[in-house]
């Protein structure tokens, strides 16, 4: 039989709501920090892997989903980041649109630096290089390029909601119904 690694068994981390702490970067704890958190009694287990772990007295299946008994209050203003800001732009260029992997994406003020603009979640969007190059240190109407959407600040539910657009490279099958409300079930 072949099983899984350990360090391949992460637990997907639900907060007492039991929606995900974040979906992008998604919340996962390793089994040790999970198994651990059981023996304090901080989660409930929701679902487990087909692997164990043993000792010569005892065995445990691996959890792949918990919630934590105690509610974590999320932030009601996420931080600004360059991350966040790619995340609220939806990882779009918002000039000319292009949806591009995060090395290739810049950030861009809308009123330039050089003219008095700060660097905050109201002036500045996610670009290309090539639109960032192009508008340089103009305004948006003196260039031709207004942004796709207004710059604001968005709300850490906003941009978890955003995150679940973008699922990771990984996703255990047990995570599924935690993770996506809004899929279509399965008849």
């Amino acid at each position: 039989m072949n099983l899984p690694r350990l360090d391949a068994c992460p637990a997907l981390v639900l907060n007492a709501d039991f929606r995900p702490l974040s979906y992008f970067p998604l919340s996962l704890w390793n089994w040790q920090d999970t198994v651990k958190a059981m023996f304090l009694d901080r989660v409930n287990v929701l679902c487990h892997y087909d692997r164990s772990i043993r000792s010569p007295s005892f065995e445990l299946q691996l959890p792949s989903v918990i919630a934590l008994k105690e509610y974590v209050p999320q932030t009601r203003r996420p931080p600004f980041t360059r991350f966040n800001v790619f995340l609220r732009d939806h990882f779009r260029c918002q000039y000319c649109g292009k949806g591009l992997p995060i090395p290739e994406l810049t950030f861009d003020h809308v009123l330039p630096r050089s003219r008095g603009g700060k660097t905050s979640w109201q002036n500045v969007v996610t670009a290309c290089t090539t639109c960032n190059l192009r508008k340089a240190n103009r305004l948006p109407c003196e260039c031709n390029m207004p942004p796709l959407a207004e710059p604001d600040v968005p709300s850490t539910y906003a941009l978890q909601e955003h995150g679940r657009s973008f699922p990771p490279n990984y996703l255990h099958e047990s995570w599924r119904d935690f993770l996506y409300w809004d899929t279509e079930l399965d008849p």
